[in-house]
């Protein structure tokens, strides 16, 4: 029934959902599930797979959900076929707690006295005999605590209202109209425009909830949270409302009592735990599209391209405390660390320079890894000039490169940072990871806690668990789709393997340091706690360079060894001679590999493996050319073209660093010359991008930008046109939150980088 319900609801096979949850059942993993069980689920991708398992777990606490309730009301003895069949039926939560709602335990309220002093009866009277006189049909019911028949009456309305908020029908009817028909309105706190002027979009505003998008709705909670804004929720035409309430209990409203009872339960009833539940369903589909663009931001940032295997100096930026500078070889080990006084108070400019160019032509740097935190255009200045200064000198130029250093301080305070660099001073270990995650952002990146790395503007605003769930699950499939070098990863890395666990990341630490290299993949399993099923699951996302078998570098599974022997042995040739062979493996028809075990998908997807073996999916690396003479907003002229990074992307555009310490924005509008739904389809983090400065609001911090270089600045393409509401006008800007604190930086020089420099530094008498 779960699998059913879900694959309608996904589209998908029903066959192909059982199997993925037998199969997650029975201890695998996702991305092992994604790569090497397509024949079982039918192809079905990580976020599919993710997707499903999510799905089941809700309609598993569903089910458990009603079982319970079953019982609890069956033990009142008022359970019949009716509400049993309503119950089981039920597909959503909120509906099942509805139905549950009148025979849940709860505290006696002024409707329950009224019941047991008889006023039901009253109630009874007053809907037959709509005509007579309330006050004249009251008299009769004066009893105790309902001394006159003016209370009388209001212990009957009591009992009315309290109907009304327990009918389930009713309930879930007037919500729902609510949150279809209703809209947001907002409007700045009084005496707060000054403090909350970032909010001033949202001073007079009004959009309907169902058209809300999840940013929006996120800053105007946030705004709420601050004190700043004051939100109302505005369900429409009240007469509406009270109009399905008189019409469910078949209420003659010429009654003046009973239409102003109506009217009184949905001031003080219905429409309250409409708007809670219209708030919880805005927080939680805001939560979930915002969560989606944390997702795919935290993935491009996880997939970003790596620099490679070349030896970096990260350099983290300050000033009073100075540039904390770290040597790393073409591994990641530390050669060298040092702190230069380059900017104020100190001033040590031309220190800094040679000391740096000592430190770079000594270990033979590439790369010049300069974090994007304070002093960072300043020390990408002084990055640059000691790589000029080395080309001068007759070395080969490194190349200067900002990078985000978001975590990185994170990082140097953790256990794992101390564990790994006990010795080293907290504020230099920040540097080793500058220059490490330039090198290879995945393997440096998976030391820090996902949620520390900044991957979206309000991601402190939603739920925290689900936050770190979803980031989790990003990290494990970013992982495990570039693979893992078995030889020399870390544990942190090795933990985010499919299958493989903290401890036994420790293990095969530790082995490798016993015992030498892995030699081949086999040997994994003398592993201590490394099992068959965790071999099963981690084997063919872990790559052994230079192994023996040449599969064992590979995503080919051991498992699928046999099929690959099988084709070697058809075509003639041997593995190695394989592996590559374009020409040989485009004639091959994967039908004929297939067998009972591993299907034409499979044998798909070990013919392409075959052709390019341990492919790296991640981009190739480029750096962005900031322009010379552009440091702050306050250099920005509209109409000027400049290169920048794309440092994140959310649902309304994507946010750029051009270098000057703000990122701007360009607005989904801005992005292409044709229609873009969803801007991941058009830039990704870290893509290097060229735009055209549109405007810039310099008391605000807000630049707008545009990928469009056609476009001219105040032009209508810049942004949508305002809306309008017959309640309030929606003065939002499409440039609203177009700046936040720079994120990510790219440098403004590119050349060919490496070399040892020591010798030519000497004679240039900087040594």
């Amino acid at each position: 029934m779960i699998s059913a319900k879900i694959a309608q609801e996904l589209g998908v096979k029903e066959s192909n959902v059982a199997s993925a949850l037998a199969l997650l059942a029975e201890g695998n993993t996702v991305p092992f599930i994604a790569r090497y069980r397509k024949e079982a689920t039918g192809g079905l991708d990580d976020s599919q797979l993710r997707a499903i398992e999510e799905r089941a777990t809700y309609l598993k606490e569903l089910e458990d959900r009603k079982q319970t309730i079953l019982a609890a009301i069956e033990e009142q003895g008022k359970l019949d076929q009716t509400l049993k069949t309503l119950i089981l039926e039920c597909d959503t939560k909120a509906r099942l707690e509805d139905l549950y709602l009148p025979y849940k335990k709860r505290r006696k309220t002024k409707a329950d006295i009224a019941r047991e002093a008889g006023l039901e009866q009253l109630l009874d009277k007053l809907i037959d005999a709509p005509h007579v006189s309330p006050e004249q049909l009251a008299q009769s019911f004066v009893t105790e605590g309902f001394e006159d028949a003016k209370k009388a009456l209001e212990g009957a309305r009591a009992i009315l209202i309290d109907r009304f908020a327990l009918d389930a029908d009713l309930v879930g009817e007037v919500r729902e109209r609510m949150f279809t028909t209703g809209s947001m309105l907002a409007s700045s706190v009084e005496g707060k425009e000054q403090e909350g002027a970032k909010y001033k979009d949202y001073f007079e505003f009004s959009e309907p909830f169902t058209s809300l998008p999840s940013h929006r709705i996120l800053a105007l909670f946030r705004g709420e949270k601050e004190g700043v804004l004051h939100l109302d929720l505005d369900a429409g035409d009240e007469s509406m409302y009270e109009g399905m309430i008189a019409e469910r209990f078949n209420l003659d409203t010429s009654s003046q009592w009973l239409t102003s009872a109506v009217r009184w339960g949905w001031k003080t009833k219905l429409v309250i735990s409409s708007g809670l539940d219209v708030r919880m369903r805005l927080k939680e589909r805001a939560e979930e599209g915002a969560l989606e663009v944390f997702a795919r931001n935290l993935k491009d940032v996880l997939l970003a391209a790596p620099a490679g295997q070349r030896a970096t100096l990260g350099l983290d930026p300050g000033y009073r405390n100075g540039v904390k500078c770290a040597v790393v070889d073409r591994t990641g080990k530390v050669l060298d660390t040092l702190i230069v006084y380059p900017h104020q108070p100190q001033n040590k400019w031309s220190d800094a320079v040679q000391e740096l160019a000592s430190a770079c032509a000594t270990h033979g740097v590439d790369l010049m890894a300069v974090g994007n935190g304070t002093a960072s255009r300043e020390t990408e200045k002084l990055a640059g000039e000691v790589a000029d200064l080395i080309k001068k000198a007759g070395g080969k130029r490194p190349t200067p490169v900002v990078v985000s250093e978001s975590g990185a301080s994170v990082y140097s305070a953790s256990e794992l940072a101390a564990k790994e660099f006990p010795t080293m001073d907290v504020s230099l270990r920040g540097a080793v990871s500058i220059a490490r995650r330039l090198q290879d952002p995945l393997a440096e990146l998976v030391k820090i806690d996902p949620k520390a790395i900044g991957v979206g503007q309000y991601q402190h605003d939603v739920n925290q668990t689900a936050l770190a769930k979803t980031l989790d699950a990003v990290v494990e499939d970013a992982v495990n789709a570039v693979g893992v070098d078995l030889n020399t990863a870390s544990v942190p890395l090795l933990a985010r393997v499919a299958g493989i666990s903290p401890t036994i990341a420790e293990n095969i630490v530790h082995y490798r340091d016993e015992h030498g290299s892995f030699a081949s993949r086999a040997s994994l399993k003398k592993v201590p706690r490394l099992g068959p099923k965790a071999f099963e699951q981690c084997a063919g996302f872990l790559r052994i360079n230079g192994a023996p078998d040449p599969l064992d570098s590979s995503a080919v599974h051991p498992e699928a060894y046999p099929v690959v022997r099988r084709i070697a042995e058809k075509t003639g040739l041997s593995v190695d001679g394989l592996i590559g062979n374009t020409s040989v493996l485009k004639s091959l028809r994967p039908q004929d590999f297939a067998d009972e075990h591993f299907g034409v998908p499979t044998v798909t997807d070990i013919l392409a493996e075959l052709d390019k073996p341990g492919r790296d999916p991640r981009p190739e690396f480029a750096t962005a050319t900031f322009k010379e003479g552009v440091e702050k907003i306050s250099d920005l002229i509209p109409g000027m073209i400049l290169e920048g990074t794309v440092t994140n992307v959310a649902a309304f555009g994507a946010f750029v660093d051009v270098g000057v310490h703000q990122d701007g924005l360009v607005h989904v509008s801005a992005l292409a010359d044709t229609f873009v739904s969803n801007p991941h389809d058009v830039v990704r983090s870290g893509q290097v991008v060229k735009v055209k400065v549109m405007e810039v609001d310099p008391e605000r911090k807000r630049i707008s930008l545009s990928m469009k270089l056609s476009d001219e600045p105040g032009a209508s393409t810049a942004k949508p046109a305002s809306r309008n509401t017959n309640t309030a006008k929606d003065k939002r800007s499409s440039r609203g939150n177009s700046t936040r604190n720079a994120s990510q930086r790219r440098s403004s020089s590119q050349s060919s980088a490496g070399g040892a420099m020591a010798e030519a530094l000497r004679r240039a008498g900087l040594k």
